[in-house]
């Protein structure tokens, strides 16, 4: 990636963030190789079943598997009838060691392994990254229905934003209290990574939740203006803690346009930086970015989303998925 296609804005670091580098490279693919295991998670207090992803550095005997497509994880995607591989080994033996701990929250709808080139790609670097189907997409009636009134949709969106934060809550409670592996959690660095709706839910989980101590948020929710269709979330950032934020946009974003991303910037009460990714829309933050967004771009919509995708230029517009991730 070169410096014509981003953008940086940044706001000095405080000096108590001293954070050593010493040879890491964040375009380039870490020195461990991956495994990933899924779990099941039972949240009594809601009566809700969560699957669960998680990926780890592996143990050396791993080494080139996770990226060689004979070896790699393949898994289903139920809304294309298809599958996709991820640069994974599923069930491989973990490296022994304590590793920072980060969270995937995924954008409306989405699914846990919407974004796998970026968790696979942190956990390479020597984290733990783990991501749930949030509750809209594990229980029924939060899902989209056909026919509903206004009123109905805005109470169940109502609903889905309510669940996001403590679907957070519970992920981090439910690893800390049953995760068995030799790559354990080190429960003093915690980070979290969201995409679209994710993105808000990573800046507003620390609201809430003390635990989490650096946020990045992939061209996120939550701007005073939307555009009609969009979730109606707000951010109160009441953290009361600095907490490192690093914003990734995208300069042609049709859903959530830089303006936004802006405010909520200028908003953010904590040591920050934004990078803008140019000739980008909102999908370039997730997996197949090719395939993703054309067939967003090409469903057949109506009414305030119809309005949204006639705004997307064609894929061959913009940037690649490959530059973008």
């Amino acid at each position: 990636m070169t410096g014509k296609n981003v953008e940086r804005t940044k706001q000095q670091s405080s000096p108590k963030m001293a954070i050593r580098m010493d040879d890491y490279d964040p375009f380039i693919r870490g020195r461990f190789p991956v495994g990933v295991r899924t779990i099941p998670a039972f949240d009594t207090a809601r009566e809700r079943s969560f699957p669960c992803e998680i990926w780890y550095p592996a143990a050396a005997q791993h080494a080139g598997q996770d990226i060689s497509p004979a070896t790699q994880d393949v898994f289903p995607i139920p809304l294309f009838g298809t599958q996709r591989s991820q640069m994974a080994v599923r069930d491989a033996v973990a490296l022994p060691g304590t590793y920072p701990l980060i969270i995937f929250s995924h954008s409306s709808g989405a699914g846990r392994r919407s974004a796998t080139f970026l968790c696979t790609h942190l956990s390479s670097h020597g984290y733990v990254v783990a991501a749930l189907d949030h509750s809209e997409v594990v229980v029924p009636e939060l899902g989209r229905r056909a026919g509903e009134t206004e009123e109905q949709k805005n109470a169940r969106w109502e609903a889905v934003i309510k669940s996001r934060v403590p679907d957070v809550q519970f992920l981090l409670d439910h690893l800390f209290s049953t995760w068995d592996s030799e790559a354990k959690l080190d429960r003093t660095q915690i980070g979290i990574v969201g995409h679209s709706f994710g993105g808000w839910t990573a800046l507003a989980a620390p609201d809430a939740e003390q635990r989490i101590r650096a946020v990045v948020a992939l061209a996120p929710g939550g701007a005073s203006q939307r555009k009609p269709g969009i979730l109606p979330v707000t951010l109160a950032f009441n953290w009361e803690r600095d907490v490192p934020t690093l914003y990734l946009v995208a300069e042609n974003d049709t859903s959530l346009p830089l303006t936004g991303m802006y405010e909520i910037f200028a908003r953010t009460p904590a040591t920050k930086q934004m990078i803008i990714l140019r000739r980008a829309d909102h999908v370039h933050f997730m997996d197949n970015v090719e395939e993703m967004h054309e067939a967003f771009r090409k469903m057949p919509l109506s009414g305030e989303l119809a309005l949204i995708q006639r705004e997307m230029r064609s894929i061959a517009e913009l940037c690649s998925g490959e530059q973008a991730q």
